[in-house]
């Protein structure tokens, strides 16, 4: 039988589809239609959101996912949606692990190095508040790390805007490539993420003289894939991330010429399990790059 099991708090749980191995053959993650997977996402994450578009709704919650925090009735249905989308490849004999916020780790079929790690719903606290820029971030990778991630896709939902890459044949804006701007020694544009007024005045203090402007989105995806873009030249949390708010957007950023940091860790030890904690920066450069961590106290990392 097809098989999936759950690593739930050191519990493994095994499920059983009714599906037959013997009926499917193995199939090949890394071939599956992932364009076609995202974009049937995009399309149901939609009609959820345009079924809840009041504050009041979006702001029901429903216990607490495996990442540890509460979780929104909102987030569980996006969750869905994709697991849905899962249960389909893994019978037609794809194995894999999901790595995911609310579920935690799910194998599907005989499980193996492959990883899809899903965030539907990077920006949760603009979506709760309807503030549109918010995302759908997924990453596909050979091994349990950023440097295996082999795709990488970001949908953002206020501007309608596609962000695609694979390793080795760059990144693309809605179909057409992208690149990052000019490495400079003083930045026009940068992003902030979790910008707690106490996390961020010592941060803006640390790069005064050196950072023009600065941008507040709401979702790291989103940010990085501006980096990628070239309408940021770098963007920073000022908090520690997951895997699931990186994983997709650091491959987007590194292939159209920028560069990622994970804190000191080189990107094989910025692991892609729900464990695993990281500062994040991204820029054209390294010159920004060195700007956009300069205010950054906490470097924790796991």
């Amino acid at each position: 039988m097809l098989t999936r099991s759950r690593v739930r708090r050191g519990r493994v749980i095994t499920h059983h589809p009714k599906l037959a191995r013997h009926s499917i053959g193995h199939m090949d993650v890394f071939s599956a239609d992932w364009l076609g997977i995202c974009r049937r996402l995009v399309e149901a994450q939609r009609a959820i959101f345009e079924r809840e578009p009041s504050i009041a709704g979006r702001s029901v919650y429903e216990g607490v996912g495996e990442g540890g925090d509460r979780s929104l009735a909102i987030d569980r249905r996006c969750e869905d949606a994709v697991f849905a989308e899962l249960e389909l490849l893994a019978g037609e004999g794809a194995s894999f692990v999901a790595v995911s916020e609310e579920r935690g780790e799910v194998s599907f079929g005989e499980g193996g190095p492959a990883r899809v790690v899903i965030d539907p719903i990077d920006g949760s606290l603009n979506a709760r508040r309807t503030v549109p820029s918010h995302s759908l971030s997924i990453a596909v990778a050979s091994g349990d790390s950023m440097a295996a991630v082999e795709l990488g896709y970001v949908f953002d939902f206020g501007a309608g805007e596609e962000f695609f890459a694979r390793r080795g044949e760059g990144a693309s804006l809605n179909g057409e490539r992208v690149s990052v701007g000019e490495d400079r020694e003083k930045l026009e544009l940068l992003g902030i993420e979790a910008a707690e007024p106490e996390r961020a005045l010592p941060a803006l203090e640390a790069m005064a003289g050196r950072v023009y402007r600065l941008r507040v989105v709401g979702s790291i995806a989103i940010s990085a894939a501006y980096v990628a873009a070239g309408r940021f030249d770098a963007m920073v949390s000022l908090r520690p991330c997951r895997s699931v708010d990186a994983a997709a957007v650091q491959l987007l950023v590194r292939e159209a010429g920028g560069a990622v940091a994970f804190g000191d860790l080189p990107l094989e030890g910025a692991r892609l399990g729900l464990d695993a904690r990281y500062p994040i920066a991204a820029a054209v450069g390294p010159k920004g790059l060195a700007i956009a961590t300069s205010g950054n106290q906490d470097g924790e990392a796991g």
